[in-house]
């Protein structure tokens, strides 16, 4: 989105150096297009400056021409322009008109306007007030993006649609109506407005876009009526304000991050009746229940015994969660599911887990041990990044993929313990264990017996250690969860692994190179052998 609103500045600068003199002809120091019999104010080689009334008719050459458009950057960057009357010939607005056009305190738009395109009041800073009639039907992306004096706007019946950051960056917006007739809010329509303590949605509205309200740290709680059916990805991104949402029971799409950086809130209710969301067991999260994923969560959550899978951002920047407890039905992490959970020091995750996701806890700077299960294959990119915390670290024989920069910046980490025995099926990213001052006198990485001379010999590992040493026993066999000991807990990892598709080298404890029953069936026996 941002960078969606820098090219667009950057086009509006385009346009202007390539419209700077194209005009038709000037009349009382108004330049004019002709198309047919009508007559659009364009931009010309002076920028209009004080009080300029526009007529509604010109006459030129002896040709009357009636003005019907205020074309295309025709105020554009016209800083002296402290007031403008439009007459009611005028029935559209087009782009970038009045585009940074700061001397302007006020405006009327005349009925006879039915559309304001793209941008054609963006950063009018000194507008504090504005009215649009009722005949306009179409305002488009943009059209008051960083008009920060406003301070309230009514939006005409006639709109059925507001469209994408329309009123982005308008600080000074403390409240705004939406009227019935609007169906969709559009992406980042209300982004940056940090003055906003309160929306009322409206229940025509079937669609909130992506990044909607992302930064309005003043709203502090919101109801999506049950008309929504979506919900854009980071709708609600950065309202650090908000404590509590209702979710309709008609939503059945929520995109990624919608409550990222959201610390304060604590209350997330999904109404009954919902087909495809619950907050069951009043866990005071979303829960995806097809398949059972914890998409959103919000600190202080008890995560339900039937989620099987943890959600992209779903505790991301919950700065109050201390400790979690991941129930063993959990089998994947998804990508920055705890991302700079910062108050996190404790965290124990499942031998249920098979992949945990990027940055899944990048900047979770108070954890300070953690063991990675041997169920786990795949270790997102910038896993543990900036976890500085961090001082101990198991992996185990499972992981046959380490994304890069799983362990950057973990400054305090001291004691790696690595149980991959053969490098060769590992798949490691660049800068694993990167520091930023490169001093790696002081961590140890701890391998398998016999294994210490290819940990030296990979790039992967040896320039981040300052001394490697094989000092870890060998695993034991049929131990395939990895806590040395062999017993029934052992036949469940195995049970888990046929049935997730896991590629888990543990698994296959009869070394006939697959895993199946036969496997299950060796663990028993070494069990009863024992």
């Amino acid at each position: 989105m941002k960078q969606f609103f820098r090219f667009s500045i950057m086009l509006l600068a385009l346009l202007l150096s390539a419209t700077a003199t194209a005009h038709d002809f000037e009349v009382d120091g108004i330049y004019y297009n002709i198309n047919g019999n009508e007559a659009t104010v364009t931009y010309g080689t002076d920028r209009y400056a004080g009080d300029v009334i526009i007529p509604s008719a010109v006459t030129y050459a002896d040709v009357t021409y009636s003005v019907t458009t205020i074309g295309a950057n025709a105020f554009a960057f016209c800083y002296s322009l402290t007031s403008i009357v439009i007459p009611n010939s005028v029935t559209e607005i087009c782009n970038n008109a009045f585009a940074y056009c700061s001397g302007l305190t006020s405006f009327v738009i005349p009925n006879s306007v039915t559309e304001i395109s793209d941008y054609a009041f963006s950063y009018c800073s000194g507008l504090t007030s504005i009215v649009i009639p009722n005949s306009v039907t179409e305002i488009g992306e943009g059209a008051f993006f960083y008009c920060y004096g406003l301070t309230s706007i009514d939006i005409p019946n006639s709109l059925t649609k507001i469209s994408g950051a329309v009123f982005g960056g308008c600080s000074g917006l403390t409240g705004i109506v939406i009227p019935n007739s609007v169906t969709s809010i559009g992406d980042g329509a209300f982004f940056n407005c940090p003055g906003l303590t309160s929306i009322n949605i409206p229940n025509s509205v079937t669609e909130i876009g992506s990044r909607a309200f992302e930064d309005c740290p003043g709203l502090t709680s919101i109801v999506i009526p049950n008309s929504v059916t979506s919900i854009g990805e980071m709708a609600f991104t950065r309202c650090t304000g908000l404590t509590s949402i209702n979710i309709g029971n008609s939503v059945t799409s929520i995109g990624d991050g919608l409550f990222f950086f959201c610390p304060a809130l604590t209350s997330i209710v999904v109404e009954s009746g919902n087909p495809k969301y619950d907050s069951r067991n009043n866990c005071k999260a979303i829960i995806e229940t097809a398949s059972n994923t914890l998409f959103l969560g919000c600190k202080n959550t008890i995560i339900p015994t039937s989620v099987t899978s943890i959600g992209t951002d779903a505790f991301a920047y919950c700065s109050g969660l201390t400790s979690i407890v991941i129930p063993n039905s959990v089998t994947a992490i998804g990508i920055e599911a705890f991302y700079n959970c910062s108050g996190l020091t404790s965290i124990d995750i499942p031998n249920s887990v098979t992949e945990i996701g990027d940055n899944a806890f990048t900047g979770c700077r108070g954890l300070t041990s953690i063991d990675i299960p041997n169920s786990v294959t795949a270790i997102g990119f910038g896993v543990f990044m900036d976890c500085t915390g961090l001082t101990r670290i198991v992996i185990p024989n499972s992981v046959t993929k380490i994304g890069e920069r799983a362990f950057e910046n973990c400054t305090g980490l001291t004691d790696v313990y690595c149980y991959i025995a053969d490098l060769s099926r590992v798949s490691s990213g660049n800068r694993q264990f990167y520091l930023n001052n490169g001093d790696y006198s002081g961590r140890t990485l701890h391998v398998l017996q016999g294994t210490a001379d290819a940990y030296r010999a990979d790039a992967n590992w040896y320039p981040y250690f300052g001394l490697i040493v094989d000092d870890l026993m060998p695993p034991l066999r049929g131990d395939i969860n990895g806590d040395r000991e062999i017993n029934i807990a052992d036949v469940n990892a195995a049970i888990n692994i046929i049935l997730n598709g896991s590629e888990n080298p543990s698994g296959d404890v009869n070394g006939d190179g697959e895993i199946n029953i036969a496997d299950i069936n060796a663990v028993i026996d070494i069990i009863l052998d024992n």
